[in-house]
């Protein structure tokens, strides 16, 4: 008997080294899979939770890229450009933090994406709108005030085949691009459909829904 007690009280410490490293290493994954300057999740991160979150029902699968964000870091410098790149991370966050479940990433540059619930599609017009009002608010930088733009496609999943979500991520693309291409603003994809040619890299977007269509 007072062997076994010996062997389990020489065990305890181990065990609970290995229950650290165990929480250490749980802790460095989580890390590599954040983006380090924006604290989102990265794009590998986002898409696997993304996948499993289709599988549970609707969502909307956004993409947002900034407007003038280039010519801010050219003007002000990259430090000008990381703070916009932060602050647009916190207006993303804040922005959706009312919908449990939301996912949030930078894809790289500054390009952002987001997936969320959307069992109520009338509504998501109304929180694009709300998004894009966010991020394109002024922020401070060494004593001045700087703005970027921002353009955002969105694509509702529940038109799409089920765990489809490359494909609406090149909807909400494609969507995003004519945003972009018309000035700025947030566009819709409209219908099933996707477009078979690029602009610059990305897909030339078919026409969508524009936010005051949507919004009369």
């Amino acid at each position: 008997m007072s062997q076994v007690l010996t062997a389990v009280s020489a065990a305890g410490p181990l065990a609970a080294g290995w229950g650290v490293h165990s929480l250490w290493m749980r802790r460095r994954l989580s890390t590599a899979r954040r983006d380090p300057l924006s604290g989102l999740w990265t794009r590998a991160a986002f898409e696997q939770r993304a996948a499993r979150a289709l599988v549970r029902g609707p969502h909307a699968v956004i993409v947002m890229d900034l407007d003038g964000f280039k010519q801010l870091n050219d003007t002000f410098g990259h430090a000008a450009g990381d703070e916009a790149i932060r602050t647009t991370a916190t207006s993303l966050t804040t922005a959706l933090a009312g919908l449990r479940g939301n996912v949030t990433a930078r894809l790289g540059g500054d390009e952002f994406a987001a997936i969320v619930p959307a069992p109520d599609p009338v509504a998501l017009p109304w929180l694009l709108c709300a998004l894009h009002d966010a991020v394109c608010e002024p922020f401070s930088f060494r004593g001045q005030t700087l703005t970027v733009g921002a353009s955002i496609g969105a694509c509702l999943t529940a038109e799409l085949p089920a765990g489809s979500l490359s494909l609406a991520l090149r909807r909400a693309d494609e969507a995003m691009y004519t945003a972009k291409r018309s000035g700025g603003g947030w566009r819709l994809a409209d219908g099933p459909a996707l477009t078979h040619t690029t602009t610059l890299g990305r897909r030339t977007g078919r026409p969508g829904t524009t936010g005051k269509e949507a919004m009369a």
